[in-house]
């Protein structure tokens, strides 16, 4: 039979001291507090009582450092899955405001024609089926339990837009997935439903200096 829930985790804060759109760039791995953060989505995970059968990370190092904590909770080997992992974005390794940011620079602007797509990266429709692809193959493949993702902020809320119905062009600042929540999932009749959110690292994120890159 197929997975029992599907739980999407968002890693923690990243060590981002120059303040850039990091995306799939190597070197960015969590910060202490990320790695509190990403400890605080495992226990929450665990204390919710349920057989997890397996546990998939995206193969970015903040993720993968991310998915340890819950890899020790469980004693489940990650497995790397390349259909979560951050979208690729045309501004990756600059800064996007302030002064000097990427969004002042005219010779940027047509990057940002069409939002809606985005123009400045992988489309969302994109991002939505690979996301919901690898759930759905991840649900099949289990037994029985749950399974666990350790993804990033747009997937995840790609994933929760296109369950829900809803358009997948969006206001990036008003995205509900904060560092370490947990979005989660089942299927019912052949279709993905979301039955919750939680955010078990929100006290710990008034401290957070780097909240992802929009």
């Amino acid at each position: 039979m197929p997975a029992d829930q599907i739980h999407l985790v968002r890693h923690g804060e990243v060590f981002n001291p120059q303040g850039v759109l990091y995306g799939r760039l190597p070197g960015y791995g969590l910060s202490s507090l990320g790695r509190q953060m990403a400890q605080a989505a495992a226990d929450d995970l665990r204390a919710r009582g349920r057989t997890i059968a397996a546990l998939y990370s995206s193969p970015l190092q903040r993720t993968q450092q991310s998915a340890e904590p819950i890899s020790a909770a469980f004693g489940l080997e990650p497995v790397l899955e390349e259909r979560v992992i951050e979208p690729t974005n045309r501004f990756e390794g600059k800064r996007m405001t302030g002064s000097g940011g990427a969004l002042r620079d005219v010779r940027n602007w047509p990057l940002l024609v069409n939002p809606w797509e985005p123009s400045w990266g992988e489309p969302f429709g994109s991002i939505a089926d690979r996301m919901l692809q690898a759930m759905a193959d991840a649900a099949d493949a289990a037994e029985s339990g749950d399974v666990i993702f350790v993804s990033h902020q747009l997937p995840i809320w790609m994933a929760h837009r296109r369950v829900t119905g809803r358009r997948l062009s969006h206001d990036p600042r008003r995205r509900r997935c904060a560092l370490s929540s947990i979005t989660t999932f089942e299927r019912r009749d052949g279709r993905f439903v979301e039955v919750g959110y939680r955010d078990p690292a929100a006290p710990l994120a008034v401290a957070a200096t780097d909240v992802g890159a929009v």
